[in-house]
């Protein structure tokens, strides 16, 4: 059972930049998709990341495309997620999770219908922007 926990969070300026990071254990890690996601209290849960089982392919949604970008070090079991030019509505608790591949990440919708094969959720790390 592979199992997956976030940490690189913390408190930023507006502008700045962090790197999260997903770090696994277990087996079967080069055979996941892994995924970020982000919740707060209003915008509720929404996709943010996807990368594929090689690397090769990475998603991700419009409100972080030019400043976020995914990778992954199979040899590490590691994911990682760079963002930069963070701004207020940045702010949230981030999670990393996998699936058997990337699905095309759309605004809006049903979480459940577009996310909801996505598995062995962490337990998320906490990234504030502010001034």
């Amino acid at each position: 059972q592979l199992q997956l926990v976030e940490s690189g969070g913390g408190l930023v300026q507006p502008g700045g930049s962090l790197r999260l990071s997903c770090a696994a254990s277990g087996d079967g890690f080069e055979y996941y998709a892994i995924g970020w996601f982000r919740q707060d209290p209003e915008k509720g849960r929404e996709a943010v990341a996807c990368i594929s089982r090689s690397g090769g392919r990475t998603n991700y949604a419009d409100f972080v495309k030019g400043r976020f970008t995914i990778s992954r070090d199979n040899a590490k079991k590691m994911v990682y997620l760079q963002m930069n030019n963070l701004d207020f509505e940045d702010t949230a608790a981030y999670y990393c999770a996998k699936d058997l591949s990337c699905p095309r990440i759309v605004s809006g919708g049903d979480f459940h219908l577009y996310y909801g094969t996505f598995g062995s959720w962490g337990p998320g790390i906490q990234v504030t922007v502010s001034s």
